[in-house]
């Protein structure tokens, strides 16, 4: 019996340690203490005050406060849990590094690898890392640093969000209230109430049982989601994107990559916000037309074998196995799954990654990471060069220039991949759906 015990115990272990670390929010609304205090003191500290700022028109709106941790600012409460100041590496659900722990002319680069990216990038101050304001998505957390992208100054990029109010909160339900029910067999579709909230379906999950529900991935926020800094100004129309992810999902994929199952939505959901970025009627030789991407974007023949059987540079005869072909996380496609096929995502996921096919398509994050990246407009790769990669002395580096902060820089950029990864004169990878090279 004592045997028994012992055993269970161990594997009950072995579990823990295998679950993703989401205990935290489990798919819907966290504890109430954990972003708010009742009295402004938790643990002696206040917690600041927010205010209300006022639009052209005399109407006022609340930009803080809700007596949040983080001295009262959205993202702020965010970062207290999700940015890791100990930090020396990723770290599970961290996706920021303070500029403290970035010095480019020491080798310091943003720590966090997960698929979304390290808002770091945005605060890294360095001439061959780019400017500031073009990594990605400029949350405002004064506490921790991050300001709005001086760029734009009212709205967002071929959209109408107020530059100004952009939070974590833009984009995730804070409360975590859209849900999908189970029937036991199957999922309803997006919805804001009902049955309970069990897991998330960020996470292969299965079936849940009946008159149970999962959270929509990333407790993003769904249809009719209005994010409380607008104040009713800004509402969505699109659902969440329907996806699913690794457990141990933020890490260097220098071996092994993280893999992320694209579903559907993705690029509908992003023109919640861009929706004039938004592309899903695109004809060839028409002007004024942004890059497709969208659920009815479905891949042509030609990309869909181009895809399957690119290899690298000079290399699309497929010659490559296993890791050197297929699938890749710097060029994710959605393989058009909803919830209703969710066993067919959970599947791809089980077996490394999804194979291209007649019904995936392109979404906005086969290009883009959703928070930030270490190349100019948050892209997975560099295009500012004609190369990814170049030969030095017969060893495949970075940089032209061979210089060793840039090496090192687009090494931690690409995630740890070695520039080897790669061929020498590596072109970028548009080619991987392109093959132009």
């Amino acid at each position: 019996m004592k045997a028994m015990k012992v055993t269970m115990a161990v594997a009950a272990s072995a579990l823990l340690l295998a679950a993703p670390a989401m205990a935290f929010h489990d798919g819907g609304v966290a504890k109430c203490e954990g972003c708010h205090t009742m009295h402004n003191s938790k643990d002696g500290a206040p917690m600041g005050g927010g205010g209300k700022q006022t639009y052209a028109n005399g109407t006022q709106f609340q930009t803080a406060g809700y007596l949040l941790q983080g001295n009262g600012s959205t993202s702020d409460a965010c970062l207290v849990c999700h940015q890791g100041d100990t930090d020396t590496g990723p770290s599970s659900y961290h996706i920021s590094t303070q500029k403290e722990d970035m010095d480019p002319a020491a080798g310091k680069f943003p720590l966090q690898m997960g698929p979304g990216g390290d808002f770091g990038w945005i605060n890294l101050n360095t001439t061959t890392g780019g400017a500031a304001y073009k990594k990605g998505h400029n949350i405002s957390a004064p506490t921790h640093g991050y300001t709005a992208d001086a760029r734009f100054t009212t709205t967002s990029p071929g959209g109408t969000y107020p530059v100004a109010l952009f939070n974590c909160a833009s984009c995730h339900d804070p409360h975590g209230r859209y849900r999908y029910v189970s029937d036991g067999a199957t999922y309803a579709a997006e919805s804001m109430s009902g049955a309970p909230i069990v897991e998330s379906s960020s996470y292969a999950a299965g079936v849940i049982p009946a008159g149970e529900a999962l959270g929509v991935f990333r407790i993003l926020g769904g249809a009719g989601y209005s994010p409380k800094s607008v104040n009713g100004g800004h509402s969505f129309t699109a659902s969440a994107p329907v996806a699913v992810a690794e457990g141990t999902y933020n890490g260097s994929e220098a071996t092994d990559q993280k893999v992320v199952v694209y579903g559907s939505n993705m690029s509908e959901w992003c023109a919640n916000c861009h929706q004039d970025l938004y592309e899903n009627t695109y004809v060839s030789g028409e002007t004024g037309h942004t890059h497709p991407a969208a659920n009815s974007e479905k891949l042509d023949s030609f990309i869909v074998t181009a895809y399957n059987n690119y290899v690298s540079s000079g290399n699309v005869t497929g010659t490559g196995t296993g890791a050197a072909k297929g699938y890749t996380t710097l060029v994710p496609f959605e393989t058009g799954a909803t919830m209703a096929d969710r066993a067919a995502l959970e599947a791809d996921l089980a077996a490394g990654g999804p194979t291209a096919a007649a019904t995936s398509n392109v979404s906005c994050l086969s290009c883009h990471r959703a928070h930030a990246s270490g190349f100019e407009s948050m892209l997975r790769y560099d295009i500012s060069d004609a190369f990814m990669t170049y030969d030095n002395a017969g060893v495949t580096v970075y940089s032209k220039a061979v210089d060793a902060n840039v090496n090192l820089l687009k090494q931690r950029a690409y995630y740890e991949r070695p520039a080897s990864s790669f061929v020498a004169y590596q072109r970028a990878l548009c080619n991987k759906c392109h093959a132009k090279d």
